[in-house]
């Protein structure tokens, strides 16, 4: 039996992920809404172009009868410099207002609705704000704050109570995947660090503060994560934290990055590393000629993930802490798929080179 997928924020991180993992398993029908056209190569996909803070549109787009039997949903709204809209709420009711588009008239159209997977983050538990318990589980109570992940939970139990669907909640770390133009993605900003440095023959410098212990997740295991819960009893209405199953520190990790990059690590050195590539337009400009790459501007190749390195970094004077968040839910469940973390920011870079995004790996 066909199920459809309607994917939204297909352009993003997530999304662009799910999207590639959707087309290539299974009998799913697969719907990308985005505002830009995901980086996806046409397949058995459609793309709907549409702001999930227009209405009007989404109400046009939606309300007629769809097939669609799963949702996941990753759509996501963020001002300009990231963490100074965290915690605004204007930032909370746009994300808010952009569920409620969707699902308003998604649910009234789509009787055959089965699932929706929503995403939230390490916010949840407050780590945005205070410094929390280690590992951090998801049958705590809810971290007393403002933030939209509340938002989009209270209401998707409120309009699936007695409904025929279900929904799952994610909670990843920082996410990695081959989405370029982003909030945040570290993945490109990476790539495109070393290349710089490579051209100009610097130094690939770790440019932050102090060690902190850190999980990652693959993108693409996030959507593997997605489809398992489309289907799994276990994870009908149930929130998961989510990781590749190892832990880093970035100090610990550079080493390795410079060797996948063929450049000198030089001393570790802090700096605002959004700042030094806001600088460097031109030099990326050369390395896109000298390697015929895509004409991807560098200001479109990096979206604002160049702000988030600077907080994955723990640049600046803002404390910090470690951050770990328990799985054992998860695998108890049944998920248990896993990616060591260096292996993926290799594979990561190369698909970028493999799309002629980045310079190919030496």
């Amino acid at each position: 039996m066909r199920k459809t997928m309607l994917i939204a924020g297909a352009s993003g991180v997530c999304g662009q992920a799910a999207l590639e993992h959707f087309t290539t398993v299974g009998d799913w029908d697969v719907i990308a809404v985005s505002r830009r056209r995901p980086d996806v190569a046409p397949g058995t996909w459609r793309h709907m172009a549409v702001d999930l803070l227009d209405e009007a549109a989404c109400r046009a787009a939606f309300a007629d009868p769809h097939q669609v039997t799963h949702v996941v949903y990753a759509a996501l709204f963020e001002k300009p410099g990231l963490a100074a809209g965290w915690r605004e709420r204007d930032q909370m009711d746009a994300n808010l207002a952009m569920m409620r588009n969707l699902m308003e008239p998604l649910r009234v159209a789509a009787t055959g609705l089965r699932h929706v997977s929503l995403l939230q983050g390490t916010k949840a538990y407050g780590a945005h704000i205070h410094p929390i318990a280690l590992p951090a589980k998801e049958r705590w109570p809810r971290d007393d704050h403002e933030n939209f992940y509340w938002l989009h939970e209270d209401y998707i139990r409120q309009v699936s109570a007695g409904a025929a669907w279900t929904w799952t909640i994610f909670r990843p770390q920082i996410i990695f995947g081959s989405a370029t133009g982003v909030a945040m993605n570290l993945t490109p900003v990476l790539g495109a660090y070393a290349a710089i440095c490579r051209e100009e023959g610097l130094d690939f410098v770790y440019p932050g503060g102090a060690a902190y212990i850190r999980e990652a997740v693959d993108a693409r295991l996030l959507a593997r994560a997605f489809a398992w819960a489309a289907e799994a009893p276990a994870a009908q209405g149930e929130t998961f934290n989510l990781t590749n199953g190892d832990v880093f520190v970035w100090q610990d990790l550079w080493p390795g990055l410079t060797r996948m990059f063929g450049l000198n690590p030089g001393a570790p050195r802090g700096f605002r590393l959004a700042e030094f590539l806001a600088e460097k337009a031109d030099v990326w400009e050369r390395v896109v000629q000298e390697h015929g790459l895509r004409p991807i501007a560098l200001p479109d190749l990096l979206g604002q993930s160049h702000i988030y390195a600077d907080i994955c970094f723990a640049y600046g004077p803002t404390p910090r802490q470690n951050l770990l968040v328990s799985t054992v839910k998860i695998r108890q469940a049944g998920f248990a798929d896993c990616i060591d973390t260096e292996d993926m920011l290799r594979e990561g870079f190369e698909d970028l080179a493999r799309r002629h995004i980045l310079p190919p790996l030496p």
